[in-house]
């Protein structure tokens, strides 16, 4: 079974920074595409950054040049470094990934397979 597991989340000041990582079994980091998503309060899920099998990323419009995604391959983990941090970020984010490549931006929620559980930020 897939699992992913994310961690790292948390209360921030406006402005901060956090690193959100999220641990994955029985599925290969380096093998597919993976992304974060996030959903507010009362709002739609919304796909925040992508990484797929063969380096690229994608980024939202609202995080790109504050937001940063990477994989540790050796750790079999997917992070999201999250700098500049603004109260509008506050969400619970979610990592998520599929078996193949992503298409091109940040692939729709209903591209992938496999969901954590997900992480609160909260930046105030």
């Amino acid at each position: 079974d897939v699992q992913l597991v994310e961690s790292g989340g948390g209360s921030v000041q406006t402005g901060g920074s956090l690193r959100l990582s999220c641990a994955a079994s029985g599925y290969t980091v380096s093998s597919g595409c993976m992304g974060w998503f996030r959903q507010a309060l009362g709002k739609e899920r919304e796909g925040v950054a992508a990484s797929g099998s063969d380096g690229t990323t994608s980024y939202a419009d609202s995080v790109k040049g504050r937001f940063t995604i990477s994989k540790d391959n050796a750790k079999n983990t997917l992070y999201l470094q999250m700098n500049s941090l603004k109260s509008e970020d506050t969400a619970m984010y979610y990592c998520a990934a599929v078996l193949g490549q992503c298409v091109a931006g940040v692939p729709p929620s209903s591209w992938f397979s496999y969901w954590g559980q997900g992480t609160q930020v909260t930046v105030s």
